[in-house]
């Protein structure tokens, strides 16, 4: 005998308790349409906040001038590296171009494109800051922040002022960590 003929099955029970009952018929549709995936609101806020941290304007290394080439190296990078990297001799991978950019942009924008080269494994980057030559008081305010910021990233092994046919002194080659 099949488990359904059985008297004691659970259906059976059910429609001995209830005789007569029938199912209601229904004239709504099941939702065509797949419900998009919600939005990590709190989540993109905080590693923003992150971002944002990570890129301090609270200690600043002393002013440089428009003119005035940046140079910053890690302890522990081989001079030849360095070297290497202030002769151009790296391949430039990655372009970031901060013309016309408010401070709070380019640091937002400076901490997302370290972060996805690194991501991508590039090696080597380069920062368009500008001369400051349109600045209130010709004052290079971007190449100031730059210089500042990318001190913090950890990221960052390296970086100098580009060669003249590069931007010069109005941009940056940067090396970063292996992935």
């Amino acid at each position: 005998m099949p488990e359904d003929d059985k008297p004691d099955d659970e259906t059976s029970l059910f429609k001995r308790a209830v005789p007569g009952v029938r199912p209601i018929a229904q004239d709504r549709k099941p939702p065509s349409k797949k419900r998009p995936k919600p939005i990590p609101r709190k989540t993109i806020e905080d590693n923003q906040a992150v971002m944002q941290s990570l890129l301090s304007d609270e200690w600043e290394p002393g002013e440089v001038e428009s003119g005035e080439e940046l140079s910053f190296c890690r302890s522990g990078l081989q001079r030849s590296a360095f070297k290497k990297l202030r002769t151009g001799k790296f391949v430039v991978e990655g372009e970031l171009d901060l013309h016309g950019q408010t401070v709070a942009e380019a640091r937002e924008h400076i901490a997302g494109f370290i972060h996805e080269a690194q991501m991508r494994g590039l090696r080597c980057v380069r920062i368009i800051h500008g001369k400051g030559l349109t600045s209130p008081n010709k004052l290079p305010v971007l190449k100031n922040k730059v210089n500042h910021w990318l001190q913090q990233k950890d990221e960052v092994l390296a970086f100098c002022s580009a060669q003249p046919v590069d931007g010069g002194t109005g941009a940056v080659y940067v090396l970063l960590k292996k992935k």
